[in-house]
C-alpha cells in the first residue's frame, strides 16, 4: 500500500528515511533546487523529486511528507560555547527572546520559588536590555523583592551581572573583597558590594563568581547535555564548532560529550577546539594536549578541531563595548608567537578571539614571520574570530596567509553601545562582512552563544540580511549586508570548511550526511522581520529524526526527563519564542504596553529622586546600585 504517498518496491539499497513534497534549497550548485532526498545509513543517496525517489521506498522506509515546507541543509554554528552550554543548560532560566522586563522578573520570582535551598537562580546570557520595552536591567532592589533568601545572579553580555544580596553572601562578596584586575565590585558609600559587577574591560570577575554557583553532578550532565542539543535542533542545528571559552578545561569538561558520542546519543555533530585556561602556562597546556591527542581526532559526531580561541591570555582582547578598548602589554609576540609556532610544527589548527583590527595587526605581524620560515602551510586550518574593526588592509594580509574569518552577531546584542563609543560610519562596517567575501575569504556565521548573545541562529540570520539590532536599530547599511543565500551559506558550507569537512556537510546532494531541517515558514519568501522567527519542524542529522513538532510531533527520539526536576527548563523551556498572532499575540501586546507604561513610572520616579536620565549603559547608573 502506498506510504506518504508512494508505493513500497524497494528490495534491495532501500532508503532508511525518505523526506518528499518539499520546497529543497540544497546549497548545491550542480542542483539549487529539488523536491525530495533519501537517506540510507546516514548518507544522503539520492537527490530529486518524488518519482526518483520513489524506487528506494522499502517496506522499512519512513516516509515523511514535507507538505510543501521549506528544506534546507542543517545550520551548522561555527561559533558556539555548545560544551559549556550543555553542562549548565538545565540550571539556567533563559531570558532569550523575553520581552520585557517585566515578564523576566515574573519568571525569575515563580524560579526562585521552585529552586531548593543551596541552589542559585541564575539568567546567564542570550539576552539584552535592547530587547526589552524597558531599555533597562533589572535593579538590585528589584532581585531582592524576587528572591529574597534565594540567590540570584543575573549576567548582561560581558559588561555586567546584578547579584542580589543572597547571591553576594554566597559568592563571598564583602567589603573586604579586593577587585580583580580588570573588574570592579560596584560599593555603596558605606563601602559594602551594591550588587553590581563590572567589566572593565575584563570578564573574568563575571566568570568567577559565577563559578562559586552550585553545578551538576554524574548523569545530570549527560542528560543537561541532550536537552541543550535538542534545544539547538529545534533551531535546525545539526552541526556546530564549539569554541572553549573560561572555565572550560581539557579533558574534564569535554568528558561528557565525549561519553555521549562513545553510546551514540549526540544529536549535533561537534568540532572542538582547547583553548588554555591558566595565564602564564598557556605553553606547558598546548604541550601537554598536543602529547595526549592528534589534530582533527575523532569522527564525524565528535572531532577536534585545534586550539583557540586564545592561545595566551595576554593576546586576547575583551570586547566589552561600554568600555574603551583594552589595551595590550607591549611584548605580548614573545609568548604568542611561542604558541602559534607549536600549533604550527605539530600540524594543528587554531581561532582567535580578535575584536579590534589593533590586535588582528599585530597577530598577523608574528604570522607572517613565521609563515617566511615556511610555518604556515595550506593544510593547517585557522581563522580570526569576530573581527568587529578589522580593516581592509588586514583582511588583506589574512586571504594571503590562507586563514578565514568566523563572525557572530554579538552587535545585535550589543550595537547600541557599540555605535555610542565609536559611531555610525565605524558601526557600519561592523563587521566588514561583503569585504570579507569579496576577498574570497571563507566566512563562517555564529552567534557566540550562551553567555553573550542567543543560541538562536535566527537572530543571526536576520541580523546578516538585515543589519539590525534586537532593539530594532539599523546599524549596517545594505552595501554591507548579504542576501538570504548568502547568509544561509554561511550557516552551512562555510562552517564545514572551517572544519575540513566541505565535502561531505554543508549542502544537500548524494555522498553527504544526511543533516537537513524542514521549516516553520519559507526562509527565502518571509519579510525581513519574520526571519528571526522562524523554527525547525523536522530536524534530521544522519538520517536520525532529532527534533519533530507540529505534524511531525512525536517522530523524534525520546529524552531522558529533565533532571533535577527542579530545573528552570521543567517549567519555561528555552528560547523564548514571541506570540505573533491571535489572543496571544493580543496579550503580549497587552504586556508590552504595560511595560512602557512602567518604564515611564520608572522615569518619573528617577526624576523625583533628582537622578540623571538612564544611558544605554545602565550598569554605570548609581541607581542601579541602591
Amino acid at each position: 500500500m502506498p506510504v506518504g504517498g508512494l508505493v513500497p518496491s524497494a528490495t534491495e539499497n532501500a532508503a532508511d528515511l525518505v523526506v518528499r513534497n518539499a520546497k529543497i534549497h540544497t546549497g548545491d550548485p550542480g542542483r539549487p533546487q529539488a523536491g525530495a532526498l533519501a537517506i540510507r545509513d546516514g548518507v544522503i543517496t539520492v537527490v530529486g523529486d518524488d518519482n526518483d525517489v520513489a524506487p528506494f521506498v522499502g517496506p522499512g522506509t519512513r516516509v515523511v511528507d514535507a507538505l510543501g515546507r521549506r528544506m534546507i541543509p542543517g545550520l551548522n554554528d561555527s561559533h558556539l560555547h555548545v560544551i559549556r552550554g550543555g553542562l549548565n543548560y538545565v540550571l539556567e532560566l533563559r531570558w532569550d527572546g523575553v520581552r520585557t522586563l517585566r515578564e523576566g522578573l515574573a519568571m525569575l520570582r515563580e524560579q526562585a520559588a521552585r529552586t531548593p535551598k543551596g541552589q542559585w537562580v541564575r539568567v546567564v546570557g542570550g539576552w539584552s536590555v535592547e530587547q526589552f520595552a524597558e531599555r533597562r536591567l533589572p535593579t538590585v532592589a528589584e532581585l531582592n523583592a524576587a528572591a529574597p533568601d534565594t540567590p540570584v545572579f543575573v549576567l548582561h553580555l560581558y559588561q555586567s551581572a546584578v547579584l542580589n544580596r543572597a547571591a553576594l553572601k554566597a559568592a563571598g562578596h564583602t567589603r573586604d573583597t579586593p577587585d580583580p584586575k580588570g573588574g570592579q565590585i560596584v560599593r555603596g558609600r558605606d563601602g559594602e558590594p551594591t550588587g553590581m559587577l563590572l567589566a572593565a574591560p575584563s570578564a573574568l570577575i563575571l566568570y568567577s563568581t559565577l563559578a562559586k554557583a552550585p553545578v551538576l553532578e554524574g548523569e545530570d550532565k549527560k542528560i543537561s547535555t541532550l536537552h541543550f542539543l535538542r534545544e539547538l535542533n529545534r533551531f535546525g542545528l545539526t552541526s556546530a564548532i564549539d569554541a572553549a571559552g573560561g572555565f572550560q578545561n581539557f579533558p574534564e569538561n569535554y568528558s561528557t560529550v565525549a561519553e555521549l558520542a562513545e553510546e551514540g546519543r549526540l544529536s549535533l555533530r561537534i568540532a572542538y577546539h582547547l583553548f588554555p585556561q591558566t595565564a602564564g602556562q598557556e605553553i606547558d597546556d598546548l604541550t601537554r594536549w598536543i602529547e595526549m591527542t592528534r589534530a582533527e581526532d575523532g569522527d564525524e559526531w565528535l572531532r577536534l578541531n585545534g586550539a583557540g580561541e586564545n592561545l595566551t591570555w595576554a593576546a586576547a582582547d575583551f570586547e566589552n563595548f561600554a568600555q574603551p578598548r583594552p589595551e595590550h602589554s607591549a611584548d605580548y609576540e614573545v609568548e604568542f608567537e611561542k604558541a602559534v609556532r607549536l600549533l604550527m610544527e605539530n600540524g594543528w589548527g587554531f581561532r582567535l578571539h580578535a575584536t579590534y583590527d589593533e590586535t588582528i595587526r599585530r597577530d598577523l605581524a608574528v604570522f607572517e614571520k613565521l609563515a617566511a620560515e615556511g610555518l604556515f602551510p595550506a593544510g593547517n586550518r585557522w581563522l580570526f574570530d569576530h573581527a568587529e574593526t578589522v580593516s581592509t588592509d588586514s583582511l588583506d594580509r589574512v586571504a594571503a596567509l590562507g586563514g578565514a574569518m568566523s563572525v557572530q552577531n554579538r552587535l545585535s546584542f550589543q550595537g547600541e553601545a557599540f555605535l555610542r563609543r565609536y559611531g555610525p560610519g565605524v558601526a557600519a562596517d561592523a563587521p566588514p562582512v561583503r569585504a570579507m567575501l569579496e576577498r574570497g575569504l571563507t566566512v563562517g556565521g555564529g552567534t557566540d552563544a550562551t553567555r553573550v548573545s542567543t543560541y538562536n541562529p535566527w537572530i543571526a540570520l536576520h541580523w546578516l540580511v538585515t543589519g539590525r539590532t534586537v532593539g530594532d536599530v539599523v546599524l549596517r547599511p545594505a552595501l554591507n549586508r548579504v542576501d538570504r543565500a548568502t547568509a544561509l551559506d554561511m550557516f552551512t558550507r562555510a562552517g564545514a570548511e572551517l572544519t575540513g569537512e566541505q565535502d561531505v556537510k554543508g549542502v544537500l546532494r548524494p555522498g553527504c550526511f544526511g543533516d537537513l531541517a524542514v521549516l516553520s515558514e519559507d526562509y527565502f519568501d518571509v519579510p525581513d522581520q519574520d526571519i528571526a522567527h522562524i523554527e525547525s519542524l523536522l530536524t534530521v542529522v544522519g538520517g536520525r529524526i532529532v527534533y519533530a513538532t507540529a505534524e511531525y510531533e512525536g517522530l523524534d527520539e525520546e529524552l531522558p526527563p529533565v533532571s533535577p526536576a527542579w530545573s528552570p527548563v521543567t517549567r519555561f523551556g528555552g528560547y523564548q519564542a514571541a506570540p505573533r498572532t491571535g489572543p496571544s499575540g493580543a496579550r503580549q501586546a497587552e504586556l508590552l504596553g504595560q511595560a512602557v507604561a512602567e518604564s515611564e513610572q520608572h522615569r518619573q520616579w528617577r526624576a523625583r529622586r533628582g537622578l540623571a536620565p538612564e544611558t544605554d549603559s545602565p550598569v554605570f547608573d548609581p541607581c542601579f546600585s541602591l
